[in-house]
């Protein structure tokens, strides 16, 4: 007689862990561990402190400031009802602050500004809130501590953006994502950031060169449609002149943050900040021999040179999508 050894089959890492329930907990746990033992880390320790720190500090203000917020955006919102209404949202009558971007953009505002104003304005601040704290999060993975030092810099501007619902954070907030979106819809982004304050025209040189094209394709667009309401227009820059007389926006700098996806991709983001990143500049200026017609066409993403010299010198595409 042959004995026989019956060998059980192999279990499997699912059913060792039994319901659906224990996986779950498992995976849990393993995600805590995994939190946990980043905490080890003294950096982001201290960045943690830091942002909890800002983050009460504007939280405690916005509270404070209650009902009274909001003024900034309440000028979005009433223009577009007044325009609506047939009137003239640069001479507002009532308690408004006039409207002062370009005619042609108050349709734009036109789908939030139909809300009823409690609503349009917990949608207007909470929104904002939300896509500030992405960005936040995506540059806090990136570099924990100096995400946490610059935000804690920005934490006034931060929170007078948030006090008065002003266009500059959600116009910063567009140029975050025109800067992770396809070279069209970076250049609309940036023209209409462009248009409506005219600060965010230096980030032109942080986009991609097809990027840039497109930018400067809509800008045009812009000042065509700007002339076709000629007479709105006119109203606008006698409101916008009128209205200018104050004193320094310190929450024009929020701006800054939009540099943050630019830098925080190198390996030594602050090393513009050393006279011999600059001298290096220099000298590669004076190295280059190309013409300035192929160095506007390459700075624009448009082809230059022979078909050989493009596929060869053709830089990798490397678009980062979110």
């Amino acid at each position: 007689m042959s004995s026989r050894i019956e060998t059980a089959p192999p279990v499997s890492r699912e059913a060792s862990l039994g319901s659906p329930r224990r996986r779950r907990w498992a995976v849990l746990r393993r995600a805590l561990r995994h939190e946990v033992s980043r905490l080890h880390d003294r950096r982001r320790i201290v960045a943690m402190t830091l942002l909890i720190i800002t983050f009460g500090c504007v939280a405690a203000g916005i509270i404070a400031r209650g009902e009274p917020a909001g003024a900034d955006a309440r000028a979005y919102w009433a223009a577009v009802r007044i325009w609506l209404g047939g009137g003239d949202p640069y001479r507002p009558t009532g308690p408004f602050l006039p409207y002062v971007y370009a005619p042609w953009m108050l349709p734009l505002f036109a789908p939030w500004a139909l809300l009823p104003w409690d609503v349009a304005w917990y949608v207007w601040r909470g929104g904002t809130i939300l896509a500030l704290l992405w960005t936040i999060h995506w540059a806090y993975r990136q570099r924990p501590l100096e995400t946490a030092i610059l935000v804690i810099l920005l934490g006034f501007p931060f929170g007078a953006n948030l006090d008065t619902g002003n266009i500059n954070l959600p116009l910063t907030l567009l140029l975050w994502a025109a800067q992770f979106s396809g070279p069209l819809v970076a250049g609309m982004l940036w023209a209409i950031a462009t248009w409506m304050k005219w600060v965010p025209v230096v980030f032109l040189l942080v986009l991609r060169p097809r990027a840039r094209l497109w930018g400067l394709l809509f800008l045009a667009l812009s000042v065509l449609l700007s002339l076709a309401t000629l007479p709105q227009t006119i109203a606008q820059l006698e409101a916008l002149v009128g209205f200018g007389r104050r004193p320094i926006r310190l929450d024009y700098v929020v701006f800054l943050w939009a540099l943050v996806p630019v830098l925080w991709r190198r390996p030594d983001p602050f090393a513009w900040l050393r006279p011999s990143w600059w001298r290096a500049r220099v000298d590669a200026l004076r190295r280059e021999r190309r013409s300035r017609t192929r160095r506007v066409r390459g700075w624009l993403g448009l082809p230059h040179g022979s078909p050989n010299e493009r596929r060869v010198l053709a830089p990798p595409d490397r678009t980062d999508r979110v």
